[in-house]
């Protein structure tokens, strides 16, 4: 897996939380997250807590709590997620770990993996979180084992 489940577990909270929001200030409660996407509450809580540090969630505490967006969904690349949850080594190392690979000592993979992650980079940074929650919600895609967009927005999702 070229993400870990954390980074992935990331993008799918993010993207439900763009589906359930409708590009308003809303906090959306972790535990409901959680329950949703069937994750771990205290594994998504410690990812959306990288993602807050990161400044691309806010967070609040007490009955109407949750998280949100720092800013708008169209304007958060999938990147951004990545970077504050993985760092930025998908992009930067070798993918049989092997240090020093590059085109001086490069690996047997070296060439190939390099226009690959070329590819991705550039994929990620111009893939919004808002471009992929339309997507997901106009053709009804899943963000879970079992639960599609159509499941994510029918009503009661924010509140407990």
């Amino acid at each position: 897996m070229l993400l870990s489940k954390a980074c992935i577990y990331g993008i799918r909270a993010s993207l439900y939380i763009a589906a359930v929001r409708h590009d308003e200030r809303k906090f959306v409660p972790i535990h409901i997250i959680s329950d949703r996407l069937e994750l771990s509450f205290h594994f998504l809580t410690k990812i959306l807590q990288q993602l807050t540090t990161a400044g691309l969630l806010e967070s609040y505490k007490g009955p109407n709590g949750g998280v949100t967006f720092s800013r708008d969904a169209k304007e958060i690349k999938i990147i951004e997620i990545i970077k504050a949850i993985d760092g930025d080594k998908l992009f930067t190392e070798c993918i049989l770990g092997l240090p020093g690979c590059g085109h001086n000592r490069p690996c047997p993979i070296h060439e190939k993996w390099g226009q690959t992650r070329e590819g991705l980079k550039i994929l990620f940074e111009n893939t919004s979180l808002h471009e992929i929650a339309d997507k997901a919600a106009r053709e009804n895609l899943r963000l879970s084992d079992k639960l599609t967009m159509e499941e994510i927005l029918k009503g009661g999702i924010i509140s407990s």
